[in-house]
């Protein structure tokens, strides 16, 4: 049924937009009316025309209907791409409870020019003859300045302004009289800051397999229909889910639509950019968090001028101003990396949706291992489901998998971290001068230092955490950055036996040349790529063939293709196994699913490593078969029969204060007002308890976990403790946050 009323957003100023209004619509436009359409209104005392953005709509008047006014008309074309943010903006501020400012500054990252960079260039105004001639006359007269500054003209044409000054030593007032005469001019052009250079473009498109051919035709269909659904695009490690993306990026282009592309890590960029550029050339770009401001602020321009039709980057490519959006893609659709932390706390997966559906745009996820809120739409049949389920190169085929119980090495007297078959594997590995990886995801050389007298590990002062032993000597939090020496004594009972305990990718590093002297060894991890473009290089020297080993944590087992690694080694299988958060075996699958697929990627066969205290657990046995429907359904019926999502809702409150005391009385009094108003409708209410770390940065925080089947009660409840929360002293130091 037509929605009868619409919230209304007056396009007035950024700063009058934190409310709606609410308009009837007229029987004639109640089928065109939606989300984001662009509507004339009468507004205010005088019923001035406005223009305005549909929000919401629905059929529950929010006040007497007789003191309702009705919309005028619509506004002819498509919503602009400004407004169409802003109606975005608004629905995350309602999503994710956000105040409308933050969604804008979300949504609206750049919102003041960047100093162009602007180029100078030298121009001979004289044809080469008279040139010369000005050149004798120098000459005669020993203008040193003008003899270089013609010399170089005649040789080269026209001249980088820079370059006359660095490099000739001509200063900005020996060229204004050679303006003045007409000798010379100085033109002054607008350079883009390009991040994406140096890749040559392959116009020939790669055949697709049959499975591949499937999954594009599906979606093709559906899309010359009119149709712009949400796909899920499943399949296998190395089954080729690149390749359809572009097939369906050239489709899309070929309309005259634009596209996104995300992927969860910037260590992705540099292997899909140079692929996507070679397929499609200039007309693709990046952004990411370490990009310049100005090469950002280019970036966005360019988008919004119509000068790209492919945007690749993390979530917040998402909110690239492209005027023709036709296809949003969601690569590694599982990756955690897609939710943000600060708010509005969103997931991209939803804001595309939105995004998409504003856009009349389609929408493809993508991943191997599949978060289990997309598997179940996709078998709900609220998602499109699309399986690959060979790998797309003939000649590759999955690694063979090798499960290690260290529990049997350390009874067998084998006290390294390397077990006798990967040790093995890795001798035959580097003998035929191929490559390998290691994956151990924890950086730094020991997980903490602690006293072996009394037991106590030294903790960051600021955060609830332990500190991490780096091999410079030095101690970090991985949260907030405190980092001090490592003590002579134990600060807590003044024992000289103090000593780093466990082992990081530092200490794996160190380890592995120790094992395997004379193997090049690569480490990537956020200590070695915290400098602008050191992703690039590492990935770049390794697919060159520049090292044999390459350490790393979570960011070299996603997405990465290289032929000539025929081994992985998983070293510590268990690390996030029994994490405190319900999704841990979840991750654990996801993460060994995806380092497994690393290997044998190319022609040569492959090994897979698992190194495990718990061999028999069903994420690590289904991970090392890749089955991925075995895993879900184990591990749906695990989630159902203890109340976790997707089988039950889960709405998250997060209070943190620097104020402990605070903090408590708050929490509290959040838990009464929720037992109050919905105890007898919740699945269940768990908490005040401790966040995770409980301290950061000085900053105390808990939570409150409301569980309930439906997400229309947790809406009201999350709208009960806001209501609360704005109205209450108690909560004046106290930030509250929803995760919904």
């Amino acid at each position: 049924m037509s929605a009868e009323y619409a919230d209304v957003i007056i396009d007035l100023s950024v700063k009058n937009v934190d409310r709606i209004f609410q308009y009837r619509i007229p029987k004639r436009l109640r089928e065109t009316v939606g989300i984001g359409t662009q509507v004339l209104v009468p507004f205010g005392k005088g019923d001035m025309e406005r223009k305005g953005f549909v929000v919401a709509a629905g059929n529950e008047p929010s006040f007497a209907p007789e003191r309702i006014k009705e919309i005028l008309d619509i506004v002819p074309g498509a919503v602009p791409v400004k407004s169409q943010m802003i109606c975005l903006a608004w629905w995350m501020r309602e999503r994710y409870s956000s105040t409308m400012s933050q969604a804008l500054k979300t949504v609206l990252p750049v919102k003041t020019e960047v100093t162009p960079r602007n180029e100078r260039t030298i121009r001979s105004l004289k044809s080469r003859e008279e040139l010369a001639n000005l050149l004798a006359e120098a000459e005669r007269k020993k203008y040193r300045a003008r003899i270089r500054l013609y010399r170089a003209l005649l040789e080269n044409g026209e001249l980088p302004y820079r370059l006359t000054a660095e490099k000739l030593g001509i200063t900005a007032a020996a060229l204004k009289p050679l303006e003045d005469r007409g000798v010379i001019e100085v033109v002054s052009e607008r350079k883009n800051r390009d991040p994406v250079r140096g890749y040559e473009r392959e116009d020939k498109a790669p055949e697709l397999n049959a499975e591949q051919r499937a999954a594009a035709d599906a979606v093709i269909r559906d899309y010359d229909s009119g149709i712009r659904g949400t796909y899920l695009l499943y399949g296998i490690t190395g089954s080729g889910k690149t390749e359809v993306y572009m097939e369906l990026i050239a489709h899309v282009l070929a309309a005259g639509k634009q596209v996104i592309v995300l992927i969860p890590e910037i260590s992705l960029t540099w292997q899909t950019v140079m692929r996507f550029y070679r397929r499609f050339g200039a007309r693709v770009s990046i952004i990411n968090s370490r990009l310049s401001a100005g090469e950002r602020y280019d970036q966005s321009e360019r988008a919004a001028n119509g000068e790209i039709d492919i945007m690749i980057g993390p979530r917040s490519a998402l909110f690239t101003p492209f005027e023709n959006l036709g296809l949003i893609i969601i690569d590694e659709e599982h990756e955690p990396a897609y939710q943000s932390e600060n708010a509005p706390r969103y997931h991209a997966r939803e804001v595309a949706q939105m995004r998409a559906k504003m856009s009349g745009a389609s929408l493809v996820l993508g991943s191997a291992t599949p978060s289990l809120e997309s598997y179940k739409r996709a078998l709900d049949g609220e998602y499109r489901l699309l399986s690959l389920t060979k790998r797309a190169k003939e000649e590759s085929r999955l690694a063979r998998v090798h499960i290690v119980d260290l529990r049997a090495e350390l009874a067998e007297g084998n006290r390294s971290i390397f077990s006798r078959k990967l040790t093995e594997l890795m001798n035959g590995c580097l003998a035929r001068k191929e490559q390998a990886m290691l994956f151990m995801n924890r950086r730094g050389y020991a997980n903490f230092v602690s006293c072996r007298s009394c037991g106590e590990a030294v903790k960051c002062p600021h955060c609830d955490v332990s500190l991490t032993y780096h091999r410079d000597g030095r101690m970090r939090c991985h949260y907030c950055g405190f980092e001090r020496p490592v003590p002579e004594k134990c600060p807590v009972c003044g024992s000289p036996y103090i000593a780093p305990f466990g082992t990081g990718t530092q200490k794996l590093e160190e380890l592995a040349a120790r094992a395997f002297p004379g193997a090049r060894i690569l480490r990537m991890d956020a200590d070695t790529t915290s400098k602008k473009g050191a992703h690039e290089e590492i990935l770049q020297t390794f697919s060159e063939g520049g090292a044999d080993i390459l350490i790393g944590t979570q960011m070299i087992v996603k997405g990465h293709d290289f032929p000539n690694v025929t081994l992985v080694g998983i070293m510590a299988a268990d690390l996030s196994l029994y994490a405190p958060d319900f999704r841990s075996s979840e991750r654990t699958f996801e993460l060994l699913t995806q380092a497994s697929g690393r290997a044998g990627r190319g022609s040569l066969a492959g090994d897979v490593v698992i190194q495990t205290y718990a061999p028999d657990h069903f994420a690590i046995g289904a991970a090392a078969e890749q089955d991925y429907p075995k895993f879900y359904e184990q591990e749906f019926l695990y989630r159902k029969m203890m109340g976790y999502p997707p089988a039950v809702g889960l709405l998250t409150v997060t209070l943190s204060s620097r104020d402990e005391e605070a903090l408590a009385r708050a929490a509290d009094a959040a838990k009464r007002r929720i037992e109050q108003e919905y105890g007898t409708e919740l699945r269940g209410l768990i908490g005040p308890v401790n966040a995770l770390p409980y301290k950061l940065n000085d900053i105390y925080r808990k939570n409150l976990y409301i569980k309930n089947e439906s997400y229309a009660i947790l809406f009201k409840v999350r709208k009960s403790v806001q209501s609360w929360e704005n109205g209450r002293d108690m909560t004046r130091n106290v930030t509250v946050q929803y995760d919904l």
